[in-house]
């Protein structure tokens, strides 16, 4: 693999965990996205010259802060402000490794509770979060909220002047906080997991980096909150995606639910998902994502599609719509 594809394949991998962290160190989305580009530019020159670093991520971090910072002091010399933030951004010590008193040290969660800051918008929010987080094109994020892209972009730029103006922090927020801030958050990941496992564009049926991401972060979700609905939704991405080596044939088709291949069907994902499932609806403190997860455990659990329990997946419908009665349901 040469220089060029590997940094291709970090862009693709690590991108949005290093423009995360350069979000907290530089404290602005614009001048992050900026840094994040310019450190991957630097890293395609460099790199062919030098070679790859040991640890690339941090390579790139520390360059694009650094780039930031160098703009900034060029500017300052035609507005003093920014010599100033300049300044402070250098004062500023990166963390190695975090506070060891805060509960999960993920800087993309972080950015996830700042996306959802309940001073933003609900819709705003979700835009946000899909932008920052995972990446996704306005145009994507257009077609998810079937809205026009022009509106979705005016969204985002509200969102992030809400989060510059009112000064909203980049952490996660204290214990008391979190049920209350949780269910925009889990309405987030829902999304970016149902995006991956049908992507609204390109060449595939599937986008398993979003899948990925989304069950990753719902993994740090529950190692942070072990509240029922947050297993629940892990359990539901986690079963769903114990299919995805049987949903699409060779050529890239989708393959329904009855014809696929069972024996694909990735079982230690599966048992985890089972028994999610099962802590949350014991706790009888569950909801929809939870009711879903019950529904996708029921598949799961059938060695064929005829041996399904449809008279349990139809009672758990029946809850389901008593608890969001959503058109889908």
């Amino acid at each position: 693999m040469d220089v060029r594809e590997r940094i291709d394949q970090l862009y693709r991998s690590d991108s949005r965990r290093v423009l995360a962290t350069l979000i907290r160190l530089l404290g602005d989305f614009d001048r992050a996205e900026e840094a994040l580009h310019d450190a991957f530019t630097a890293a395609l020159d460099v790199w062919s010259r030098e070679g790859i670093p040991d640890n690339p991520r941090a390579w790139l971090v520390s360059t694009g802060r650094f780039k930031a910072i160098d703009k900034l002091r060029r500017a300052a010399r035609f507005d003093a402000a920014r010599g100033a933030i300049a300044e402070q951004l250098e004062a500023a010590v990166p963390p190695h490794g975090g506070d060891e008193a805060e509960p999960v040290e993920d800087d993309r969660l972080r950015l996830i509770f700042t996306c959802c800051h309940p001073a933003i918008q609900p819709d705003a929010r979700v835009a946000l979060t899909l932008r920052e987080v995972c990446g996704l094109a306005t145009e994507e994020i257009a077609r998810a909220f079937l809205a026009p892209a022009p509106t979705i972009a005016q969204r985002i730029v509200r969102a992030k002047g809400k989060i510059r103006d009112a000064r909203i922090p980049y952490q996660v927020p204290g214990r008391d906080e979190l049920p209350d801030r949780l269910d925009a958050v889990l309405h987030v990941i829902y999304l970016v997991f149902n995006e991956g496992y049908s992507a609204s564009s390109g060449e595939s049926i599937v986008r398993h980096d979003l899948c990925d991401e989304a069950v990753r972060l719902g993994r740090v979700l529950v190692e942070l909150l072990p509240e029922p609905e947050a297993m629940g939704l892990l359990a539901l991405m986690l079963l769903h995606d114990a299919r995805r080596s049987a949903r699409t044939s060779a050529s890239g088709e989708l393959i329904l639910l009855d014809e696929q291949d069972r024996s694909l069907w990735r079982q230690a994902q599966i048992a985890e998902g089972l028994s999610l499932v099962e802590r949350a609806l014991y706790s009888r403190r569950f909801g929809p994502y939870t009711l879903q997860g019950a529904i996708a455990a029921v598949h799961a659990e059938a060695a064929t599609a005829s041996a399904t329990d449809w008279r349990q997946i139809v009672g758990l419908y029946d809850v389901l719509l008593r608890v969001d009665p959503s058109p889908v349901a």
